[in-house]
């Protein structure tokens, strides 16, 4: 029999969110990342139904980083019945429990919450997956090193390759019958402050990149700057800077660089408080690998000594009614959920309150109304008058710009079969298309969700 790849594409593809790619061989079935759609709510309910494809036939899972969009369908795989091993970097998985069981978490209290107060027209509302389901999806996960080819069977073998973007991302290389198939999961950008730059990938007969920015260069913009201007803005307003942040890698990074200011007397001392528990969780991640990100352990401990870190949730309701000035970093960073939803129903309607949004806002998600200007948002059901200041800073962004991703490929000595762009907004897919065939000749293609292609290698 000749030797074939089906390639299924059930997430990410014409889309950002919920990145799940299958790739069917007559030996192995291996599912790339398995996310959860976020955002428009016609993906959204996508979440609620299995799968196309026979779920129990999946050997593998393997994934290239933790982030929801990326391990979030990982208990319902389970569910429709998936019985392999779930393979990452170490990090990555540490990053994914946390990520799971806090999700989880979320899910049954946001059912409880809904059944409790009919705010649903769900009788009765369910959560997407319950702690016990994540805690049975945990058990099945492996850790793998990086920079190193793994054999799943005599003629496919896997390698995971550092990317930065957040603590122990990879892109994956797939070697199946001697051709390559890359996936770049979420590429990094080239200057962070707590990763190191990503490798690049120097051969891809069949390549999967990401497009999240194919059509954006990230400003230029003095990040130091900026926030030091706001911090001061918002002690001489009396009020709350709050800045809806992801707990992964984004909420560590502003805390790094609010200590740096603070250190170098450009912003005064400042409460900073750090209402996010799963972030809490990732900061312990950053401490168990040291060699996955660039922070020294004197570094680490300054930073983490010069915030408040909120254990509970009556500190939540304390830090609201303090009355100082204050800086609030909370989960989530599209606002679509997590503590910082309580903080701005309860400060979003006051003037001398500053919303900062620090990186992507899909569509459908509350952090893109605020940043289209929306007039009143909701909240549990209820509708609030946006009188704070709504601010955007896209140079934080874990996200390689247009540009990054363009430089990204440029140590594949050959010309790939083909490039499938995935991963983006529609807009940003065509312009990555056209950038991709100007500077390289190559033809790229932009699959539909649900699509499938059979490849005979």
């Amino acid at each position: 029999m000749e030797n074939f790849v089906r390639i299924h594409f059930l997430g990410a593809s014409g889309v950002v969110t919920g990145s799940k790619f299958l790739i069917e061989t007559s030996e192995k079935n291996i599912l790339i990342d398995c996310g959860m759609f976020q955002g428009l709510k016609e993906l959204r309910e996508l979440n609620w139904t299995n799968l196309s494809v026979d779920v129990e036939e999946i050997d593998v899972v393997l994934l290239t980083h933790g982030h929801l969009d990326h391990v979030g369908y990982l208990p319902r795989l389970v569910k429709q019945g998936f019985q392999g091993k779930i393979i990452g970097t170490a990090p990555t998985l540490a990053i994914a429990e946390i990520i799971l069981r806090d999700s989880a978490k979320i899910h049954e209290e946001e059912a409880e919450k809904a059944n409790k107060e009919h705010y649903t027209k769900h009788n009765p509302a369910l959560p997407f997956y319950t702690i016990r389901e994540a805690e049975k999806t945990i058990r099945m996960f492996q850790a793998e090193a990086d920079d190193k080819w793994i054999k799943l069977t005599e003629n496919i073998s896997y390698r995971f390759q550092y990317n930065g973007h957040i603590i122990g991302a990879t892109f994956i290389e797939l070697d199946i019958s001697g051709k390559r198939f890359v996936f770049s999961g979420d590429i990094g950008r080239v200057n962070d402050y707590l990763l190191d730059k990503p490798k690049r990938p120097e051969w891809a007969d069949f390549l999967f990149i990401e497009s999240t920015y194919g059509n954006k260069l990230h400003p230029e913009e003095d990040v130091e700057e900026i926030l030091s201007k706001l911090v001061k803005e918002t002690i001489h307003k009396k009020g709350s800077l709050i800045i809806p942040s992801f707990a992964v890698e984004r909420l560590q990074t502003l805390m790094y660089i609010l200590w740096k200011l603070y250190q170098k007397n450009k912003i005064p001392n400042i409460p900073i408080f750090i209402d996010s528990p799963m972030g809490n969780n990732v900061l312990e991640v950053f401490k168990q690998f040291p060699k996955w990100h660039k922070l020294s352990d004197e570094e680490y401990r300054a930073m983490c000594n010069h915030v408040n870190i909120i254990q509970s949730y009556k500190e939540t309701w304390e830090t609201i009614d303090d009355k100082r000035p204050k800086i609030v970093i909370a989960g989530s960073g599209m606002v679509t959920g997590g503590r910082v939803l309580t903080y701005l129903q309860q400060l979003i309607d006051e003037e001398s309150t500053t919303v900062l949004l620090v990186g992507y806002q899909a569509e459908g998600t509350r952090g893109r109304q605020l940043l289209e200007g929306a007039h009143e948002i909701r909240f549990f059901g209820k509708y609030y008058p946006v009188k704070a200041s709504i601010k955007h800073m896209e140079s934080l962004s874990a996200h390689a710009d247009q540009k990054d991703l363009l430089d990204w490929m440029e140590n594949i000595k050959n010309i790939p079969e083909k490039v499938y762009l995935i991963h983006g907004e529609p807009t940003a897919l065509d312009a990555f298309r056209v950038k991709i065939k100007d500077r390289y000749n190559w033809n790229a293609c932009i699959p539909k969700l649900s699509d499938v292609e059979t490849l005979m290698l």
